[in-house]
């Protein structure tokens, strides 16, 4: 009984994060990049202290894909110039830093990146067109 309710739970998330995509602009969708990215690393870290380590990888190896496919490919270098440039290094830079956290169970590198991600996600919604 509890299975079923869990699969609905899931089911009726997974429409509402559907939704919010489809329906967000260009901002919102970074937003939505950067909240997924640090509730990643929060999960990793809270696996990781629980000794859980398919759970570390799994959420770490999320964090990557939100960061590497998500934060990184959304960059336009040309029109970006320097700052887009920047960007693109410090996101390979978490990269790493999240690998790095993962095989050595590092768990200063996750607070670092989480520290980082905070910092960025705090200037891309101060940033918010008005509406």
């Amino acid at each position: 009984m509890f299975g079923s309710m869990r699969k609905s739970a899931a089911a009726y998330q997974q429409v509402a994060i559907d939704l919010s995509v489809e329906s967000a602009d260009p901002h919102k969708l970074i937003v939505m990049l950067f909240d997924g990215a640090l509730v990643a690393v929060a999960s990793a870290r809270y696996a990781m202290e629980a000794g859980d380590i398919p759970a570390k990888g799994s959420s770490i190896s999320k964090a990557i894909d939100i960061i590497t496919n998500g934060l990184h490919a959304s960059l336009d270098i040309e029109q970006g110039g320097e700052l887009a440039e920047r960007l693109s290094a410090l996101y390979d830079y978490m990269a790493s830093r999240l690998l790095w956290a993962n095989l050595k169970n590092d768990l200063s590198a996750l607070e670092e990146v989480q520290g980082l991600l905070n910092e960025l996600a705090g200037a891309w919604r101060q940033i918010a067109p008005k509406p």
